[in-house]
């Protein structure tokens, strides 16, 4: 990505003395947003960027004309939300550049709500892996240790709604192993950006996939004393760094399709989005398993509750169909 003057360290460059603090508020304010967002954002710059180059048009400051342009000639080849996300990263390009963006512009505005008019706005989400896909997953894994870390790695996923980053984050002592359970502590989530930390508990269910087993053996196996609690596990057992979000995807997919599913209808997201649908079906209180997955709102909870109730009653049959 274009390397962006923030108005902040153009403020302060001049004075020799405050050179390495205004250094460090330009850091500060990049490091404002989590690293997958930047990553996405210096990506659809650089998307931007060389199309407009391209096209002998100016990307920084562009026209509005130039980024209605740019959403229109993208139609095709990306979704609304995609678009709608690169749009974002233009503006804050942008903004840290110090030029104004107004992304209400008619000729931005106008091309953007037809584009969500023609192709709508529904994002495709990944399917959710409820408890019984889950059981059908680890039933793969054996006894190597590769399959004793997918395994553990499912099933604490599940058991305690975690996001894929928060997932591949977790070091050896944020896992506590108690008698009741796991005392899982997520230093820096999504919902959590200034790091003030959250707790998860995952019960024993004394079941052949009960989360707590699966991560003690899976520990115990890796000879894991401290750092990061799941790693890679090269075809020799051997162990590696730690795990990637995009390994963790893989993984579930792999599991997946080992199970007999698509497995290109789920994602490492669909752990987390199982939990909460089979919590739902169970009868949980959304109250409950918002203590569990976190969500500071409704909206998105509510649509995965919906999702797990769907046919809770079938109406056709009662209507005599």
């Amino acid at each position: 990505m274009t390397t962006i003057t923030t108005p902040i360290s153009e403020a302060i460059a001049a004075p020799t003395a405050l050179a390495a603090a205004a250094d460090r508020a330009a850091d500060l304010a990049e490091g404002a947003r989590a690293e997958a967002t930047r990553r996405a954002y210096r990506s659809d710059w650089k998307s931007f960027e060389g199309w407009c180059a391209a096209h002998g048009l100016a990307a920084l400051p562009a026209a509005a004309t130039t980024v209605g342009l740019f959403l229109a000639a993208h139609e095709n080849l990306l979704s609304v939300a995609t678009l709608t996300r690169r749009l974002s990263s233009i503006a804050t390009a942008h903004r840290m550049a110090g030029h104004p963006m107004d992304t209400r512009h008619p000729a931005i505005r106008d091309v953007l709500r037809g584009l969500r008019r023609t192709k709508g706005s529904a994002q495709r989400h990944a399917e959710a892996l409820t408890t019984p896909l889950v059981r059908r997953a680890v039933e793969t894994c054996a006894d190597r240790l590769i399959d004793l870390r997918d395994r553990a790695l499912i099933l604490v996923g599940f058991g305690a709604a975690l996001r894929r980053s928060e997932l591949v984050a977790l070091n050896l002592d944020d896992v506590v192993v108690l008698p009741e359970g796991l005392r899982v502590t997520i230093r820096r989530s999504k919902a959590d950006q200034e790091g003030e930390g959250q707790v998860v508990a995952i019960g024993r269910t004394g079941s052949a996939t009960c989360p707590v087993i699966a991560y003690e053996t899976w520990i115990a196996m890796a000879g894991v004393i401290q750092g990061k609690a799941f790693r890679s596990v090269d075809r020799h057992g051997r162990l590696g760094e730690r795990l990637s979000t995009r390994a963790v995807a893989k993984i579930v997919q792999r599991r997946a399709g080992l199970a007999g599913l698509d497995a290109q209808a789920f994602s490492g997201h669909s752990l987390r989005a199982g939990f909460a649908t089979s919590a739902a079906a169970a009868g949980v209180e959304e109250r409950i398993i918002m203590k569990t997955t976190r969500h500071r709102s409704t909206s998105v909870l509510r649509r995965y509750i919906h999702d797990g109730r769907l046919f809770e009653r079938n109406l056709a049959a009662e209507v005599g169909l």
